[in-house]
């Protein structure tokens, strides 16, 4: 399943931004499973930094080295500033050199994610009262942007299907991707 269609040199297929406590131990390391069996390169943080090495760098650099990135968008995602800053980096990747953003909305509404409510209301305030303004309003922007893409809706309540199925959703829509 190699994916060849650049000419910068390709470390990982797919990066993978999350919160770490929402899903590290459960949707995401799910996900990231099926994607490895089929034959998919991940950036998984927890896996591929090196101790010691500069968190925002290498993220950087690995979201430079990926063609594709699945942003799983959780309630305590916005309240994270190095999650806030790696969206960010993605999304003028996605603008600049066409990098691909596929969001799932893992049990928040893609409209707060739109719009900058509920939850997230509450994060960027508290963003706003620590980082500088033009920092924390290019967060919103990239925020509310990954709002308005197509992707998953993850609800969670007793009425939506198993997480299995999407996972599997995904790693079919990445096979298309890839094969395009």
């Amino acid at each position: 399943m190699a994916f060849s269609s650049s000419s910068r040199p390709m470390n990982h297929q797919v990066f993978l931004s999350f919160r770490g406590e929402d899903v590290r131990l459960n949707f995401a390391s799910h996900l990231l499973k099926a994607l490895k069996d089929t034959g998919v390169n991940v950036f998984f943080d927890e896996e591929k930094l090196e101790k010691g090495e500069q968190l925002s760098q290498a993220l950087s650099r690995a979201i430079a080295a990926s063609n594709l990135s699945i942003i799983i968008l959780t309630v305590n995602y916005a309240s994270s500033k190095s999650c806030l800053a790696e969206l960010s980096d993605i999304m003028d990747r996605k603008h600049t050199q066409g990098h691909i953003v596929l969001p799932i909305f893992y049990h928040v509404d893609p409209s707060h994610v739109r719009n900058i409510g509920g939850s997230f209301t509450t994060s960027f305030e508290e963003h706003e009262s620590k980082r500088p303004v033009d920092e924390v309003k290019r967060w919103k922007a990239a925020f509310a942007e990954v709002g308005k893409l197509k992707g998953w809706y993850i609800e969670g309540g007793k009425f939506d299907r198993p997480e299995f199925e999407y996972i599997k959703d995904i790693v079919d829509k990445l096979k298309k991707k890839f094969d395009e």
